[in-house]
C-alpha cells in the first residue's frame, strides 16, 4: 500500500491570534477557513522558538533549540542532525523544498532531495546576536521602520519571492501528477509573508477599510514596568528611536492583515491545483507558521518573546480520507510535527529505535484520543535583547516565562488570555510556579547554556571577520541567486530599497532611555 503524500505549507511570522479561525474578527482568509473547516485545527500550538531559523531547525529535527545549538538567525544547522526529510527519504519519499527555510551553513538541503528556489535570507554568519555587547547591537539592522513606514505598494521584495515560490510549487505539483511513479512525495512550500515590513500590494490593502482595523487589546506597557526580556527587546527593536503613533499602528495592522490575505490567496491556488490534478485524496495537507508577530500588543512588535501573539502559531492537518474535522484544545508544539508525520507516513521502521526527540506523535490527538497527552510546550529564546537564556513552558492552563537571572512571569491563560496579570510573586500560585520551573529545567542548565551561546558567538564572529563577511552558502537554484533577495546587507534597508514606488525613510526622532 502506497504511503500518503504530504504537502507541508508554511507562512512566516503569522500569529494564530491574527486568524479568523482563532477568533480574529478582522482578517479575511477564506482559504484558511475552508482548510480548517475540513481538517483538524490545533487551538493551542506553540513554536519551539519565537525566531525564524531556530524555530525551523527545531521543527524539522523534533528537538528543542537549546539541544541542537540553534541559538539565533546566524547559528549553523549542523549537518549531522537528522531531520524529518531524512526520515521520510528512508521511507521512500521524494522530498522537495520550495521557499524559505532559513538554513545556516554549508548544508542547504538537510535531507531534501531538491530545492526549487533559493532562500530569501542569508545562509552565512551575517545576523549574529552579541551578548557581550548588549541589546543595542543588532547585526540584522532591525528597527521600527517597518511600523512607521507601513503602507501599500506596487511591488516589494517579499512579493517577488512569494510569487516565485508559488509558481515553482504549483509547477512541481503538476510535474508530480504527470509522473507519479511509485514513491510518495513530501513537498514543502514556504512563503515569506506576512513577515515585516508591512507593505502589501494595493489590491490586498484595499480589501480592508481603515475604520475596521482593530487596535491592540493590551496597551503599551511603561518601560519601568517591563520584564527584563521586554526591556532588552525595547532597544533591540529600536523602540527608543521612533515615536509610534496611532496611525502607524493602524497602518501596520492593516498591512499585516493584507499580507495574510495575500498568502491565503496563494495557498488557495496551491490547494486548487492539488484538487484538479487528482492528488488531494492521497495527500495529507499540513499548514503552520514558524512563529507569530506581536503587532503592537503591549507596545511590542515583531517576535522574540513568549507572549501569545508571538509564540502561538496556527497548525492545521487535513486529509479527507482519514482525518475527521475537529478542534483540538490541548497544547502542542511544532517539535511534535516530526514524530506525527512519521506516524502518518506509517513509519513503523522507526518504532523500535530511539530517535532522540523532544516531541511526540500527535496522531492520537488528531482523532480526539490520547488521554495521557502531557499538555506541554517548551520554547527557547537565545538571540537579541536580554542577552541571557530565556525559556517558556506552557502546561495546561498556565504559562511561565523564564528569564535567567531575573524574575519570571506566570500567567493563567484560561482566566487571563491577554497575559495582563503576572502571578509569579503571588503566594497562592507558588506551587504552580515551582512545578513549572522544575519541569522547565529538566535537562536544561541555563548557566552552561549561557557559556555555550557566548562561546559560539565569539567563534562565529572570528570566522566572519576572517572571511570578510563574504556571502557564503546561499543556495543557487538559478543564476544570480547568490546575490538575490536579502544577503549580507541589513534586512530593513534591503527590503526598503526593493519597495516600489520608493518611500522616504522616516528618520529617528528620539534617542536614549525611554521616559
Amino acid at each position: 500500500m502506497k504511503r500518503p503524500n504530504i504537502l507541508f505549507l508554511m507562512a512566516d511570522q503569522m500569529s494564530a491570534k491574527a486568524l479568523s479561525i482563532h477568533g480574529n474578527a478582522v482578517c479575511r482568509t477564506p482559504h484558511f477557513d475552508a482548510l480548517a473547516e475540513g481538517g483538524v485545527v490545533f487551538d493551542s500550538a506553540y513554536c519551539p522558538s519565537p525566531l525564524c531559523a531556530p524555530s525551523r531547525f527545531s521543527m524539522l529535527s523534533g528537538r528543542l533549540p537549546a539541544a541542537i545549538d540553534a541559538f539565533d538567525n546566524a547559528a549553523e544547522f549542523r549537518a549531522d542532525i537528522p531531520t524529518l526529510a531524512h526520515y521520510l527519504a528512508l521511507l521512500g519519499y521524494r522530498t522537495t523544498l520550495c521557499g524559505k527555510m532559513h538554513f545556516i551553513g554549508p548544508d542547504q538541503l538537510h535531507g531534501y532531495e531538491e530545492r526549487l528556489t533559493t532562500d530569501v535570507y542569508p545562509a552565512n554568519f551575517a545576523w549574529m546576536a552579541n551578548w557581550d555587547r548588549g541589546p543595542r547591537y543588532i547585526s540584522s539592522g532591525v528597527t521600527l521602520s517597518s511600523v512607521v513606514e507601513a503602507g501599500p505598494c506596487v511591488r516589494s521584495l517579499q512579493m517577488d519571492y512569494d510569487d516565485e515560490v508559488e509558481n515553482a510549487g504549483i509547477q512541481k505539483l503538476y510535474d508530480l501528477a504527470r509522473d507519479p511513479g511509485d514513491r510518495p512525495f513530501f513537498l514543502t512550500i514556504s512563503f515569506t509573508q506576512p513577515h515585516t515590513p508591512f507593505t502589501p500590494g494595493q489590491a490586498f490593502w484595499d480589501r480592508y477599510r481603515e475604520d475596521e482595523i482593530d487596535m491592540p487589546r493590551v496597551p503599551e506597557i511603561p518601560f519601568d514596568k517591563l520584564d527584563e526580556l521586554s526591556k532588552g527587546l525595547y532597544f533591540a527593536h529600536g523602540r527608543n528611536l521612533h515615536t509610534v503613533r496611532e496611525e502607524h499602528i493602524r497602518n501596520a495592522r492593516r498591512g499585516y492583515y493584507a499580507m495574510i490575505s495575500c498568502v491565503d490567496d496563494k495557498i488557495g491556488r496551491v490547494l486548487r491545483v492539488l484538487e484538479e490534478t487528482g492528488l488531494r485524496d492521497d495527500t495529507i495537507v499540513v499548514f503552520a507558521s514558524d512563529h507569530g508577530e506581536m503587532l503592537g500588543e503591549r507596545g511590542m512588535w515583531y517576535k522574540h518573546c513568549f507572549f501569545e501573539w508571538s509564540s502561538r502559531v496556527p497548525l492545521i492537518f487535513s486529509h479527507p480520507g482519514s482525518l475527521a474535522p475537529r478542534r483540538e484544545a490541548r497544547t502542542v508544539s511544532l517539535v511534535d510535527l516530526l514524530p506525527t508525520l512519521l506516524d502518518l507516513a506509517d513509519g513503523g521502521e522507526f518504532k523500535g529505535e530511539t530517535l532522540d526527540l523532544n516531541g511526540r506523535s500527535m496522531c492520537g490527538l488528531l482523532s480526539g484520543g490520547d488521554p495521557d497527552w502531557p499538555e506541554l510546550a517548551i520554547a527557547d529564546y537565545l538571540a537579541i535583547g536580554p542577552g541571557v537564556p530565556c525559556r517558556m513552558i506552557r502546561r495546561g492552563r498556565y504559562k511561565l516565562h523564564y528569564i535567567h537571572g531575573h524574575d519570571p512571569l506566570l500567567y493563567d491563560l484560561e482566566s487571563d488570555p491577554d497575559e495582563r496579570h503576572d502571578l509569579a510573586s503571588d503566594p497562592e500560585f507558588a506551587d504552580v510556579r515551582r512545578r513549572l520551573e522544575r519541569r522547565l529545567k529538566e535537562n536544561y542548565d541555563p548557566d552552561d547554556l549561557d557559556r555555550r551561546v557566548r562561546a559560539c558567538q565569539r567563534r562565529r564572529f572570528l570566522i566572519a571577520e576572517a572571511t570578510g563577511r563574504r556571502p557564503m552558502w546561499n543556495y543557487v537554484a538559478r543564476p544570480g541567486d547568490e546575490a538575490r533577495y536579502v544577503r549580507n546587507a541589513k534586512v530593513d534597508e534591503t527590503k526598503g530599497r526593493s519597495r516600489f514606488p520608493a518611500v522616504d525613510p522616516v528618520p529617528p526622532d528620539k534617542h536614549g532611555m525611554p521616559h
